[in-house]
């Protein structure tokens, strides 16, 4: 099986190193089938298409609805970077899962709208599935109505007609979505349970997502909460893209192969 790549913003170690044990664990992928890149800590480089089962995209504290004279260095040129990777993997249809800051790429990137009118605080929201939600290969194993982690600033608004939403929730109105046949997003978190959850607490408590007094008090509601289902997405997504195969390619215009090399391959 050819690995998977899993594109981390995070500059703390800690969140990092959590999210990418996530992403492994929920998978089922083990560390040598799940290379990450740091892109906090290096450019992107030029990536083919072929060396890859499929790409993750995390989370992490940027805004694409911040206004671009306030944005560090860092972040565009991280913006830059996945834009002209999501410009290839849309291209070829290639699988792709984006996370929380994965739809504001992924939705910035296809003309969607994102702003802040549907921002959602940190811990627990109901999901439910749309009818192409129930019928999705990889949203379609859930519940109709299922609890996940989010916590976000930003959200799309408006999707534009090419694309397919796929959840909701009662104050987020897309809360994943598909591009094609195999390029996906969600704003809730699949790779987050409790632990993960209080962990980002704790690492971004003075970020703005909340007053800082109350992170305790979060991380205590968030011991409450039953939330199981959403990893179910990871395994999914390994297990119909992980054979390595074009099968995941066969829905776009370039057929994956693109003439990129690929990125130096870091581990955790």
């Amino acid at each position: 099986m050819k690995p998977f790549l899993l594109l981390s913003i995070r500059a703390d170690d800690a969140a990092a190193d959590n999210e990418y044990e996530a992403f492994l664990g929920f998978s089922g992928l083990g560390a040598g089938e799940l290379r990450r890149v740091r892109l906090d800590q290096r450019p992107l480089g030029r990536v083919d298409l072929r060396d890859w089962s499929g790409i993750l995209l995390g989370g992490g504290p940027f805004n694409y609805s911040q206004p671009d004279e306030l944005k560090s260095p860092v972040q565009r040129r991280v913006e830059a970077d996945i834009s002209g990777m999501l410009d290839a993997v849309v291209d070829a249809d290639f699988p792709f899962l984006g996370a929380c800051y994965g739809i504001g790429a992924l939705g910035r990137h296809q003309g969607a709208v994102v702003d802040r009118r549907y921002s959602e605080p940190v811990g627990y929201v109901q999901i439910t599935l749309t009818p192409d939600g129930r019928n999705d290969p990889l949203l379609g194993e859930l519940p109709v109505t299922f609890g996940a982690f989010t916590g976000h600033k930003e959200a799309i608004s408006e999707l534009p007609g090419h694309t397919t939403r796929l959840a909701r929730s009662p104050t987020c109105p897309v809360q994943a979505f598909r591009v094609g046949s195999n390029v996906y997003a969600t704003q809730f978190h699949p790779e987050l349970d409790v632990a993960g959850l209080c962990t980002r607490i704790e690492v971004y408590r003075h970020a703005g997502y909340f007053e800082p007094h109350e992170a305790d008090d979060l991380k205590a509601r968030a011991g409450d909460c039953d939330v199981v289902h959403p990893t179910v997405i990871l395994r999914q997504f390994v297990q119909r893209y992980g054979t390595g195969s074009s099968d995941g390619l066969s829905g776009g215009r370039g057929g994956g192969r693109v003439a990129m090399s690929s990125p130096q391959r870091a581990g955790s």
